[in-house]
């Protein structure tokens, strides 16, 4: 019986030869990762509490590996295959994010692991948008996409084959998962060669940037990946010295003493020199799609965290009519002075998740009969927070818009299409909060037992 290789270390290979690629053909991805190295280095130098504590919740390891990215695909097919090859990688897809209603012509999810045991491994994840060709409205432009999408392959037979044999045999072996690494690694490759001509690139990118960069080329290039610091304003304020220009505001909410959700963001788009299939000597054009972004995250909100969180956004979109000038970020603090700035808070309130776990030195010593509250309170137990893994929709098609420079619609004003692209998936996507609200619960069964309590104290 060979001797196959886990899920996390085809992802932590996968990523990890992504990231070198990315470096390589993106040099200031490179200067980015130097100076997040440097800021978390300082923080946690500052906060050595801070440090504690995510290495006694498996937060630290992974802050030196964890990246996420982006792909754009054109087709149900392209869809189905990329879900077949981050299985491989134990990479499921969570959550549906509709970015139509704010001008991207896209649907997405994003795939990553699942199981809290992988994500402390390696959480790599990948922003995946599938092309909402019906929103094209040119009905002859419409058709020429199709025709373009449905004559390419992204992944090479020796991917695709390596993923069957992985679905029928449950793994592979590492000199397998070696050669699979790197055929995966061309469907995320710059071509600065296009597949269609300049005339047919320029109804593409008229009718929406997006679209443009996700017909014309054969693959489906990674446009971004991702590093986490612990602390955004720095590197926000500092990337400018690295010769870098950051886009003007951070997405997501505001600074904060302890971070919720996630904050993102980037430097402006590259614009690459790319050929066109009619090209003649001599003459070349423009493309404008790859970039550099940077996140914070905090910890993850419950369904009524979320909801306040939502509203506070609003308040802030009506009193800046949506606009992200010098007083943004004033509005967006005064305003989130409502959401309550502490863990416990939170918590108390029902607003995030979180890791519940006994205080070594009481194990033997807990009173018999209380609230889980109680026991928090009484120094018993000790809460972290739960990471917010996942992604938010106003926020990335911030970090689009911003990037893509569009001047075209802000809202497709189409309905959101979970089933059909579920269809084209080809499996239902998970459902982030549940995943969350499952994480915390098996915490506190866990607590209370080693605590000796029973699960009526989690009431």
């Amino acid at each position: 019986m060979p001797e196959f290789v886990s899920s996390d270390v085809i992802r932590t290979a996968f990523s990890r030869a992504m990231s070198d690629m990315y470096r390589n053909e993106v040099p200031q991805y490179g200067t980015l990762m130097l100076l997040v190295r440097d800021v978390n280095r300082n923080v946690l130098a500052a906060h050595p509490q801070l440090k504690r504590d995510m290495e006694r919740a498996g937060e630290f390891d992974r802050l030196h590996i964890e990246r996420h990215g982006a792909i754009r695909l054109g087709t149900a097919q392209e869809l189905a295959d990329t879900a077949r090859i981050f299985a491989v990688m134990g990479m499921q897809p969570v959550g549906n994010y509709d970015l139509s209603v704010t001008g991207v012509p896209v649907h997405s999810t994003a795939f990553r692991a699942v199981d809290e045991a992988a994500l402390s491994r390696n959480p790599f994840w990948v922003f995946t948008s599938l092309l909402r060709l019906e929103l094209i409205d040119d009905e002859a432009l419409r058709a020429e996409a199709e025709r373009i999408l449905s004559a390419r392959q992204i992944f090479t037979a020796s991917a695709l084959e390596l993923a069957t044999r992985y679905e029928k045999q449950g793994g592979r072996t590492a000199a397998e998962i070696a050669v699979f690494v790197a055929e995966v690694l061309k469907t995320f490759r710059w071509h600065r060669s296009a597949r269609v001509s300049a005339a047919t690139y320029k109804a593409l990118h008229d009718a929406h940037r997006l679209i443009a960069d996700v017909v014309s080329f054969p693959v489906p290039h990674i446009n971004h990946l991702t590093p986490r610091t612990l602390d955004i304003d720095t590197v926000q304020a500092k990337v400018p010295e690295c010769g870098i220009t950051p886009k003007e505001t951070i997405e997501g909410p505001p600074r904060r003493a302890y971070p919720i959700l996630l904050r993102q963001t980037s430097f402006k788009a590259l614009q690459e020199q790319v050929s066109f299939a009619d090209d003649v000597a001599g003459r070349a054009g423009h493309h404008t799609a790859r970039f550099g972004e940077i996140e914070q995250r905090g910890v993850a909100l419950t369904p009524k965290g979320r909801a306040l969180y939502d509203r506070l956004l609003d308040e802030v979109r009506r009193k800046t009519g949506g606009g992200t000038d010098a007083q943004y970020d004033d509005v967006l603090m005064a305003v989130f002075e409502a959401f309550p700035d502490a863990y416990e808070e939170m918590r108390r309130q029902g607003l995030g998740f979180f890791r519940y776990s006994p205080v070594e030195g009481h194990l033997a010593s807990p009173p018999k009969t209380m609230s889980l509250d109680e026991p928090v309170a009484g120094k018993y137990v000790r809460i972290d927070p739960i990471i917010y893994e996942d992604f938010l929709s106003v926020s990335a098609a911030g970090i689009f818009q911003s990037n893509l420079q569009s001047n075209s619609k802000t809202d497709y004003g189409s309905q959101s299409n979970r089933d059909a692209f579920e269809e084209a998936l080809g499996r239902k996507v998970h459902d982030e909060i549940a995943l969350y609200d499952a994480m915390q619960r098996a915490s506190i069964e866990n607590c209370l037992a080693a605590l000796g309590l029973p699960a009526a104290a989690a009431a």
